[in-house]
């Protein structure tokens, strides 16, 4: 650093302390909103009406103790949720370890030998075929680098954040024995994720050959009840929202002009997706930026009203929108980086949301490098003003057992959750459901690429739906349904 050390101690100390503060004053602006668990009471037209689907401590339950038992029950389930993202942690390193260019120079693994070998990986290292032994091997190899990269990790942030999960583990990078029990960790990670994708295409397959749709919506809606809470996200769920939010101003159920106030809930974190995420950039959200450009570009929200709020349990995903609003505070952008891989055969329609995205929130920059190990792929940058960061207010918030206490002023006018009530069977999809009803205001409307029941109790019913394509490869869209909360 400086030559003086102790001025340069001196100025680290100062900075630190304005970050500090900085920081300090905007999670309290973000925490302006109380948020607080449901209630016996809130939650008893649930209970009522999936009684034969509850948690055993629920479902045994006489009548006079569920209200005590529901009272220590919402504060452990809520605990237990939130243990799911360190599993969700673990799948993103897999993807990292799949995918990742940044700690290798070894060809990335293609989605085609995934599938081939999904559900069989723990048992093809037992007694190879040749075949198996070179894909295993090729596994292999990328964890040896993966490992020796996380233990000299420098300014890499997803290595660091590797290294963070070995240690919260107990292993020790600096030793031969501690970097061997990491790899041996992460290998066993992928073993899981193979296995279980293979045991979601069972599901998935049992459900398309009953021969109706709406089931294997219905099924697909639900697949990820026991999985682990994943934050990894990309740009293509934008463009679904984007086509569903066209079909609603079309049908004229949003006026122009009338969406103040958005909730996101998820809003994910691209850390290395196995669709279309790279490690080539730094961490980046996309939904929050792509929603605000969405909503600007279709009229329906003008930008000096709109306030977008977005509701994960992730400290890692709130922290990153913490420190980026703080940093628009100081007239600093937000980068989005935009990959395309030109072997996807993408549909025309999202080319065209590609290349337009970010045209009413900010400015072309020049993009990211593509590593040699890539692949063919394209990259767009576009950096957010300041102004439409600082729109952006994160709260930690648990969907399914928490909401913000808003007064009807504040209530919001859309909420979008894709790719996160499929982690929750249908009793907690339902608990989230009217969580969500009592953010909204009447007449507004919850996006999402879910099938919800809708219970009687409810006043949130599905009022329409697209079906959008992101490629020419199967089953490679999404399935947008829009519920309305019905007037009180």
């Amino acid at each position: 650093m400086k030559p003086n050390r102790n001025r340069a101690l001196s100025s680290t100390l100062t900075g630190l302390i304005l970050v500090g503060l900085t920081l300090t004053a905007f999670y309290a602006q973000s925490s302006k909103s109380k948020d607080r668990y449901t209630t016996y009471e809130e939650a008893r037209p649930v209970l009522e009406a999936l009684s034969e689907l509850l948690p055993a401590e629920l479902h045994g339950a006489s009548p006079e103790d569920l209200p005590s038992i529901w009272a220590t029950w919402v504060v452990r389930r809520d605990a237990e949720i939130r243990a799911r993202l360190v599993q969700g942690d673990e799948d993103s390193l897999v993807n990292f370890l799949l995918f990742g260019t940044s700690f290798t120079h070894k060809p990335r693994i293609t989605l085609a030998a995934l599938a081939k070998f999904s559900g069989k990986y723990s048992e093809s290292m037992l007694a190879p075929t040749a075949e198996v032994a070179a894909f295993v091997d090729s596994i292999k190899a990328r964890a040896d680098d993966l490992v020796q990269a996380t233990s000299q990790p420098g300014a890499n942030e997803r290595l660091l954040f590797t290294r963070q999960v070995a240690e919260s583990k107990g292993y020790d990078l600096k030793t031969v024995t501690g970097r061997q029990k990491v790899k041996d960790y992460i290998l066993a990670s992928l073993a899981r994720v193979m296995n279980e994708q293979a045991g979601y295409a069972k599901v998935l397959e049992s459900a398309r050959l009953l021969g109706d749709p709406s089931s294997e919506f219905a099924e697909r809606s639900k697949l990820f009840s026991n999985r682990g809470l994943s934050s990894d996200t990309s740009l293509r769920p934008g463009f679904a929202i984007e086509r569903a939010l066209r079909s609603i101003r079309d049908q004229r159920l949003l006026a122009p002009g009338s969406v103040r106030r958005v909730a996101i809930i998820g809003p994910g974190l691209d850390f290395t997706d196995k669709q279309d995420g790279y490690d080539f950039y730094p961490q980046q959200t996309i939904q929050p930026f792509a929603t605000i450009d969405t909503l600007l570009r279709l009229g329906l929200a003008r930008g000096a009203d709109l306030r977008v709020t977005t509701l994960d349990l992730s400290s890692r995903v709130n922290d990153h929108l913490r420190r980026a609003r703080a940093r628009a505070h100081s007239g600093t952008g937000y980068v989005v980086q935009l990959p395309r891989d030109l072997s996807g055969r993408w549909v025309p329609e999202t080319v065209s949301y590609w290349k337009q995205f970010g045209e009413y929130i900010g400015v072309p920059v020049t993009p990211a490098a593509v590593p040699a190990g890539a692949g063919d792929v394209k990259v767009r940058a576009v950096r957010i003003r300041p102004t439409t960061v600082s729109t952006v207010v994160p709260e930690d918030l648990n969907i399914v057992l928490q909401r913000l206490e808003l007064s009807a002023g504040d209530q919001f006018d859309l909420v979008i959750a894709t790719n996160i009530l499929v982690y929750y069977d249908v009793f907690e999809q339902s608990l989230a459901l009217a969580n969500t009803q009592r953010m909204l205001r009447p007449d507004g409307f919850l996006l999402s690429n879910n099938a919800l029941l809708e219970l009687p109790g409810h006043r949130m019913r599905s009022v329409g739906y697209e079906t959008v394509v992101y490629s020419d490869k199967p089953n490679d869209g999404d399935h947008i349904v829009w519920y309305q909360r019905l007037p009180d």
